[in-house]
């Protein structure tokens, strides 16, 4: 991920930081939709019962490993972000406060085991 150079400045410090919480802007997802068929599974669902980018508000959120930052680049692990997708925020994850411990993972349940095998299907790609 990339930061404008004016930015850079606001990056000190983040780099002790294991993991960070990027907010971006779905700048290709196209027309709003309420429900879609979500990564991993083939039901319709809510939009707000998904990660998917067809959202009212365009706005998401991924939370990443920081390996490291150059300049205004920040290189990391796990992004499902496409390449060029407008940065608007960049927060640190403290377990402290972003761990609320348990919690229940609704329709996905057990689908999040196959996480790791499973790469994207190409249905969010540009909307």
């Amino acid at each position: 991920m990339e930061v404008f150079p004016e930015y850079v400045e606001g990056l000190k410090d983040v780099d002790g930081f294991s993991h960070v919480t990027l907010v971006f802007y779905f700048h290709l997802s196209g027309k709003p939709k309420l429900t879609a068929r979500p990564f991993l599974d083939d039901t319709e669902r809510g939009i707000f019962a998904i990660r998917g980018p067809a959202r009212p508000n365009h706005i998401g959120i991924s939370t990443v490993r920081l390996d490291r930052i150059e300049g205004n680049v920040l290189h990391v692990e796990n992004l499902d972000i496409l390449d060029g997708t407008p940065l608007l925020d960049i927060k640190p994850y403290v377990l402290a406060f972003d761990d609320i411990g348990p919690y229940r993972a609704g329709w996905l349940g057990e689908k999040t085991a196959r996480m790791n095998e499973v790469k994207d299907d190409g249905r969010f790609e540009g909307g």
